[in-house]
């Protein structure tokens, strides 16, 4: 199924649009040649690569960890900080996203796939109502699946506006296709 196709079962559109808004993101960083993929061009000095290990991270902290709780390695790898949040849930201004040394975007990219068919598995599996029930570490009210859904979703479409952006700026077309 894709996004275009129209459905009566709400549920079913969730897959399809997180495929299609992960495949696009990894389609615009991968379309970046290896140099510029590591070019802060934002005044907050993300980079191409490290927004990629962010969104995998974000959606295995939400899908796995959270949802699943399921214990993950390092939830938070994306960030140089533990947790990345102060006690009023805004960033650390000393966290950052980060790359550990010597990985690859395209090493992100098979991870991502990888994650995003356990995700389709996961939302086949579950119904949307179904609560989270987080792993350690998790300190937050337990969400449903719907409303990971909602914030996994507008996660994408948030990074891949900035993706877009990016691109732009380093003189490459926009490679976000449109629904």
């Amino acid at each position: 199924m894709t996004p275009e196709e129209p459905t009566p079962e709400v549920a079913a559109l969730w897959p399809a649009y997180l495929d299609f808004d992960r495949r696009g993101l990894v389609a615009a960083v991968l379309a970046l040649d290896e140099a510029e993929r590591r070019v802060p061009r934002v005044p907050s000095g993300w980079t191409p690569i490290e927004l990629l290990s962010h969104v995998l991270h974000m959606e295995q902290r939400w899908f796995v960890w959270i949802f699943l709780g399921e214990p993950v390695a390092d939830p938070w790898g994306d960030w140089t900080a533990r947790d990345p949040w102060t006690g009023d849930d805004t960033t650390d201004p000393a966290a950052r996203w980060h790359v550990p040394e010597g990985t690859t975007a395209e090493e992100l990219a098979e991870r991502l796939e990888r994650l995003g068919r356990r995700t389709t598995e996961i939302l086949a599996a579950h119904p949307m109502q179904a609560p989270a029930t987080p792993a350690a570490g998790w300190d937050g009210t337990p969400p449903t699946l719907e409303w990971i859904c909602f914030h996994v979703l507008q996660e994408y479409a948030r990074h891949a506006g900035h993706l877009d952006i990016v691109a732009e700026l380093a003189r490459q077309n926009p490679v976000m296709p449109s629904p």
